[in-house]
């Protein structure tokens, strides 16, 4: 077993890494106030933004689910990973060497971690494929692609590759590369036999496959010569790193333009994706040899940023039987967005690669441009299969498609179309479909088949940010600190309290010098915020010179139940527009925090003062006396600071 990394080396890899840009690679966020970001929460399904980023303390947190944690716990639980193999991902993403308690270089080859050593497996052989294109042997794949308008540059962009005839060109090359056989056959590049492994993918066009950071992670190829016995499309079969519910081939070169445009073009193809991106439709992507699911659903409106507020999702399916299919498929999983869902079928059949080829980039521009709403192509994709000429045919049509418009769940949308159901059949009684479409909803309703989400534009406990209250965090965590009650949200002791252990993990260099000798000093009425209060008292004054650092060792000192709270206080966002605004903000909150102090103080002093006599302890009324005069010297020159 390798070593366990240097802890300094850790905190140098959370400390250079910036979470945000790390987050980036699977989350669309934007700008929630100064230095904050927000966007949908990948650790549960939401419609508003919940998930909150903080990059100057090195955090996130979600005020939906709760889940929160640094870059690292980030990585981990996003790749499914372990912290050594976060960490070591992380370091390589920077160009960091990590160091090992063993005092050598860390783990051999063999001992990498296996995510990591699949996709070092991938990318060398994304390489190896994409060199092998320029071979000679490779000519028939560049006359493939030639005769489907794509050129050189084309295929670079995506990174097209071809695979050599034989049985092992790319088992020698990534053999040559070190990697072990038994590495091998978990990647899904290689098939086994009577005589060991060999090449899964020989004399075919290859594409590389690719999450939404960037990373190969399996390949599909394209099937080129006569005598080739195997399938049209041979993709890599499910592996640790390929799971084809949850992978859209293009997703890596889309995303950028799928949150700028709010829009996502669902096609079938890898050389629709190539001919949409090619013609300026760059938010094009394609399932990868399954229907479009509920995994690429949650893929989807992270990107969108699917919060009701806008946002359409395309899907271009052939005007055939199957195409049809796929798109009433389409129609079931809907109604887990909230953004609007579009049909773009071409009566003639052709596909956008086909598109462009014929017509040019214009008419690929149109096919989409003709999408209709994917509830009317159901609804009249349902009544296509009848003689609407005929009494028979309008009921039967009718039956038929009163459960399609019973599973639209927006009330609105679904009494608009029966109203356009009823103008499609031609039925005298405008009520009718309405009494059907509703009494078939109330059936369902009995049945149990109500699942999926809240409807369009509606709203759950959860859909919208609550930060938790003082003392508690938000949401499930809040019941994992029963021995820290949530005060009365209208106090303003505690809710200036919290303000001021906000601006202390926030912006800890204002906590330098005499400022930290106050801090340090006072006393929280809230038993929670004490408490975190406490593990700043317990964690080197040094660190508030590093944000990252500071917050880090506060989370280690308070009570692990606490954690999720030090977490929310740490992220969320200040009131203020500027860096001018927020010292002053952080100042003022500080200078509260302190004339608190000093009004208890004096109260207890008072107290004392009260209870003494001055005949008889002269020398103490003195003092007192003194010291109260001093503290309201101390309160005013803290107002006139302010």
């Amino acid at each position: 077993m390798p070593g366990l990394i240097k802890r300094e080396d850790i905190d140098e890899v959370r400390q250079r890494t910036d979470i945000k840009e790390v987050v980036d690679g699977y989350v669309t966020l934007k700008g929630a106030g100064l230095g904050t970001f927000k966007g949908l929460c990948p650790f549960h399904d939401e419609r508003s933004p919940s998930f909150t980023v903080r990059p100057q303390v090195g955090r996130y947190h979600c005020f939906g689910c709760g889940e929160d944690g640094d870059v690292i716990a980030f990585v981990q639980k996003q790749d499914h990973s372990s912290f050594q193999e976060a960490v070591e991902k992380l370091a390589s993403r920077i160009g960091y060497e990590l160091r090992y308690e063993d005092g050598g270089t860390g783990p051999s080859r063999e001992e990498v971690g296996r995510r990591q050593r699949l996709l070092d497996a991938h990318k060398i052989a994304d390489e190896f494929f994409q060199a092998q294109l320029l071979t000679p042997g490779a000519a028939e794949a560049r006359t493939f692609l030639h005769g489907r308008g794509f050129d050189r540059a084309a295929a670079e962009q995506f990174g097209v590759g071809y695979a050599p005839q034989g049985w092992d060109a790319l088992l020698k090359h990534l053999r040559g590369r070190g990697f072990t056989d038994a590495e091998l056959k978990l990647t899904g590049m290689f098939s086994e036999g009577n005589r060991g492994i060999y090449d899964r993918f020989r004399g075919r066009l290859i594409w590389p496959i690719r999450d939404i950071a960037g990373d190969t992670i399996g390949f599909g190829a394209r099937k080129l010569y006569e005598d080739d016995q195997g399938p049209k499309y041979l993709n890599t079969p499910e592996t640790t790193l390929y799971k084809k519910f949850q992978v859209l081939y293009g997703i890596d070169l889309a995303k950028r333009n799928i949150a700028k445009d709010r829009q996502l073009v669902v096609v079938e193809g890898y050389t629709d994706v190539m001919a949409c991106h090619l013609a300026g439709i760059p938010t094009a992507v394609a399932t990868c040899g399954t229907a479009f699911g509920t995994e690429h659903i949650k893929i989807a409106r992270r990107l969108l940023s699917d919060d009701g507020t806008g946002g359409e999702v395309i899907f271009t399916f052939d005007g055939d039987a199957a195409g049809q299919k796929a798109a009433l498929r389409a129609f079931e999983e809907d109604q887990r967005f909230t953004a609007q869902t579009f049909v773009a079928v071409e009566p003639s059949g052709a596909d956008p690669c086909d598109l462009r080829q014929s017509k040019g980039d214009e008419a690929v521009h149109a096919l989409v441009q003709s999408r209709r709403p994917l509830f009317e192509f159901a609804i009249r994709t349902t009544l296509k299969q009848f003689n609407l000429d005929t009494v028979e045919g309008r009921v039967q049509g009718l039956k038929a498609s009163v459960p399609v418009v019973a599973a639209i769940r927006d009330a609105s949308t679904r009494t608009g179309y029966c109203q356009a159901l009823t103008g499609w059949l031609g039925m005298p009684d405008p009520n009718e479909v309405l009494r059907l479409v509703t009494a078939e909803v109330k059936n369902a309703a009995k049945r149990g088949d109500q699942g999926g989400p809240p409807a369009s534009g509606a709203r759950t406990p959860s859909g919208a940010p609550q930060p938790g209250g003082p003392g508690v965090a938000a949401g499930p965590a809040s019941g994992a600190v029963p021995s820290f009650h949530r005060p009365d949200p209208r106090d303003p002791v505690a809710s200036m309290e919290r303000q001021a252990l906000e601006v202390a993990l926030q912006e800890p260099a204002l906590l330098a010098g005499e400022t930290w000798e106050r801090f340090s000093a006072a006393r929280f009425a809230t038993p929670a915020f004490q408490a975190v209060h406490d593990a700043m008292r317990a964690t080197d004054p040094a660190l508030t010179a590093d944000p990252v650092r500071w917050v880090e060792h506060v989370m280690h000192e308070v009570p692990e139940p606490l954690r999720p709270l030090v977490s929310e206080l740490a992220v969320v966002p200040l009131p203020a527009s500027t860096e001018e605004a927020v010292q002053k903000y952080c100042r003022d909150i500080l200078s509260r925090l302190f004339e608190l102090q000093i009004t208890r103080v004096k109260a207890e002093k008072m107290g004392q003062l009260q209870r003494l006599d001055p005949a008889a302890d002269p020398e103490t009324y003195q003092r007192l006396n003194r010291e109260l005069m001093m503290l309201e010297m101390e309160r005013r020159a803290l107002r006139s600071d302010a």
